[in-house]
């Protein structure tokens, strides 16, 4: 089976169709996603803007993380499940769409952007948690997320214009 075939069925699933077709569920569902999606993007900024050291700088890292990252992920997960719910409402005008395409490759990035800081940079957060301007790899992983979510957001937006 074929990725169209597969993005039809989807498309023809009676939510998919309640979703499309009735006038409050996918303006509900907007509504929650770009909600969510700049609460994310807020929280993740504070983080980044420490590792640029240009905010909270009186703040540990560790410590503005801990009380960010949780929020972040929460309402991640809240951004997902309404866009999944938007995305299988038109699944193959999404799929089709470069801006949507785009959106995915630099979440995508910013997660890779992300593993890597944890897996290498963030293993030495000891030794400069407090310093003021942090490590240079904390600083390009920071500089890096802003970038990334910035052109995210961007091609989200567009999404609005080019999905029939």
């Amino acid at each position: 089976m074929d990725v169209d075939s597969i993005l039809q069925k989807i498309y023809d699933w009676p939510i998919s169709e309640a979703i499309r077709t009735d006038y409050f569920w996918f303006p509900f569902f907007e509504s929650i996603h770009v909600i969510a999606v700049t609460l994310v993007v807020g929280s993740i900024f504070i983080v980044d803007l420490r590792l640029l050291g240009i905010t909270s700088n009186k703040k540990p890292v560790t410590e503005l993380a801990k009380e960010v990252l949780p929020w972040t992920w929460g309402l991640f997960v809240i951004g997902v499940c309404a866009g999944v719910l938007m995305f299988i409402s038109k699944a193959t005008n999404y799929y089709n769409d470069e801006y949507f395409r785009y959106k995915m490759l630099f979440i995508l990035l910013a997660g890779l952007n992300m593993a890597i800081f944890h897996l290498f940079t963030f293993k030495t957060v000891m030794h400069w948690d407090r310093d003021v301007p942090t490590l240079t790899g904390a600083k390009i992983a920071g500089g890096l997320s802003m970038v990334f979510w910035i052109i995210v957001v961007f091609c989200g937006r567009w999404i609005g214009f080019t999905v029939m």
